[in-house]
């Protein structure tokens, strides 16, 4: 009894089913259409109406941004932490580059100790120059 083999029959495919990697594709980009706009949310801050001078000219890479919120929620450049890690975090960048400015972004009806306990913190380390970002008299 003879055997039909398969062997003598392969066929090579000139051609690459690209299908499934047009599903991963659209998979992917509906993903991070969903997900980026939910990362770049900050906190939901009122801050407080003041008149001031607007800032000089200073270099982005020397400014550090911290949100604090009315319930004490810390927020480091879209990062959350809790207190102890934004002054570390803080600690740690001023030693690498003296001539840093932490922008604080605080909530006007939260308590002054969440802004105190910030403040006393770059202090104990050194950080000296911050601003108390408000929302400008209109």
């Amino acid at each position: 009894m003879r055997r039909f083999s398969q062997r003598g029959h392969l066929v090579t495919l000139s051609e690459i089913n690209i299908t499934p990697l047009l599903d991963l594709a659209f998979v992917l980009l509906i993903i991070f259409v969903i997900t980026t706009p939910l990362l770049e949310k900050g906190l939901d801050l009122k801050l407080p109406r003041a008149s001031g001078v607007p800032d000089k000219t200073i270099n982005p890479h020397n400014i550090r941004t911290v949100d604090i919120s009315n319930t004490g929620v810390y927020v480091l450049d879209k990062r959350r932490m809790n207190l102890a890690q934004v002054i570390a975090q803080l600690a740690y960048e001023y030693r690498n580059n003296p001539d840093l400015i932490v922008y604080i972004r605080a909530d006007a009806d939260g308590p002054y100790r969440n802004v105190a306990a910030l403040l006393d913190g770059c202090q104990h380390n050194g950080i000296t120059r911050y601003s108390l970002r408000t929302q400008p008299i209109q």
